[in-house]
């Protein structure tokens, strides 16, 4: 019989040592990769980041022309009533374009005065008439009234217009570009924080647009989702987990719970687009429409999160519990539940993330549309941040660039708020066996 004993004194010292040495410099080399693509994915991310904050922090801050106001007792309330309607219903337009004129008293001609309009907002004679209806002691006085200027004044504020190029290639005029010079002058022009970014609903003037609205109907739309989804998929994951038995029915189940977390979500934008909108007839652009299709489409995901959860929980938990007499619900709702909530509460909260930067599926339910109004309940019309940075970025005004970039800020925030706070839960109920 032949002796297949493997003698180790037969292998050479210096073969071993150039075996060793070459299993090391390829370890050395697959940890090297690994960290070059960290570093490339962080370089990414900063460079996606830095030009987003490049692009939009200048939107956080307006252009503002301080203007000399007559709050004439005559113009406002000559009864001196002091009714808010009859203030509200003054001709502010006029009061505001008469002290712009007291400023440039020599232009003239409705061409030149339209120009000189334009240096301003639009929406200064709502400025004026709220500040009055607010304070109506200012009436009978004159102030001086921090008003927005218009967007195409704001961009040259920001330095987003170059004055050296020709008339006819730039949106400010010579002569609005020396009436601007006069105001900067004078001291008149300043750019304070832009608190109407963050207190007005969308609008046609970039420098009046804001996304309050896209905020609340962002808020409605999660909140219908939470409800929804909450439940249905902690039930979900508990049956199937816990309850179900293992046949063919159940894996058909299993089956189709993991494709749908694969589905694309414009499908389920298309499946809301004909059940909820054409068959049962339910409002377009409102946050219940959109939280129904953002559950179906994150309830998938919620339920392979909980069922996760529910197996880190350990079989000794279940059978000390079944050993003292618990029933089988006692078990699953006083001691597999508890212990697997974190779990569920943390794939909850990445699911609600996903749902807030969703934009095909609201698009097929109509959430697309121009809303200018705050939204009251969920079956007010509104739209999303997503869907409000959408509309932006098709915008062809070069001010609405810098919102837009700002608006993904606040999305962004949101997002990151939300995976800190699953971060968090996370840490705080963990239990380690």
């Amino acid at each position: 019989m032949t002796d297949t004993t493997f003698d180790i004194s037969q292998v050479k010292p210096d073969l071993s040592a150039k075996r060793i040495a070459k299993r090391y410099a390829s370890e050395r080399r697959f940890k090297l990769y690994g960290q070059v693509a960290i570093l490339i994915a962080l370089a990414m991310l900063a460079l996606l980041m830095g030009t987003i904050i490049a692009k939009g922090y200048t939107a956080f801050t307006q252009t503002h022309i301080a203007v000399d106001v007559n709050l004439s007792k005559e113009s406002i309330d000559p009864n001196g009533t002091g009714d808010p309607a009859v203030i509200g219903a003054a001709n502010y337009r006029g009061i505001s374009r008469s002290a712009i004129r007291q400023f440039f008293p020599e232009v003239s001609g409705r061409r030149d005065l339209r120009a000189l309009y334009q240096v301003f907002s639009n929406g200064i004679s709502f400025e004026i008439r709220d500040l009055v209806l607010k304070n109506p002691e200012l009436i009978g006085t004159t102030q001086r009234i921090e008003l927005r200027s218009s967007a195409d004044i704001d961009m040259l504020t920001k330095g987003f217009i170059d004055r050296s190029q020709k008339q006819e290639n730039r949106r400010v005029t010579d002569k609005q570009l020396a009436w601007y010079d006069k105001l900067v002058a004078d001291g008149r022009v300043s750019r304070p924080f832009n608190t109407t970014f963050f207190s007005n609903a969308d609008s046609r003037e970039p420098e009046q647009a804001g996304v309050l609205g896209a905020v609340i109907g962002s808020g409605l739309t999660l909140l219908v989702t939470l409800v929804l989804v909450f439940p249905i998929g902690v039930m979900s994951a508990i049956y199937l987990e816990e309850l179900a038995p293992k046949n063919r029915w159940t894996d058909i189940i299993e089956v189709n719970i993991n494709n749908l977390a694969a589905v694309p979500s414009i499908v389920f934008g298309l499946l809301g687009l004909a059940v909820l909108l054409n068959f049962l007839e339910l409002p377009r652009s409102v946050p219940l429409v959109g939280g129904i299709v953002l559950a179906l489409m994150t309830l998938p995901t919620i339920i392979i999160a909980g069922r996760s959860a529910i197996l880190a929980v350990p079989p000794s938990i279940r059978e000390a519990a079944l050993g003292v007499g618990a029933s089988r619900m006692q078990v699953i709702f006083h001691h597999v539940l508890p212990l697997a909530m974190p779990g569920m509460m943390t794939g909850t909260i990445i699911g609600m993330a996903r749902a807030l930067g969703e934009t095909a599926p609201l698009l097929m339910i109509g959430m697309v549309a121009f809303v200018a109004t705050l939204p009251q309940g969920i079956n007010d019309a509104s739209t999303v941040l997503p869907v409000q940075i959408f509309l932006w970025a098709d915008a062809p005004e070069r001010a609405f660039v810098e919102r837009t970039s700002a608006a993904t800020m606040v999305l962004l925030a949101f997002l990151i708020l939300m995976n800190l706070t699953a971060i968090m839960l996370r840490k705080k109920f963990e239990r380690r066996w």
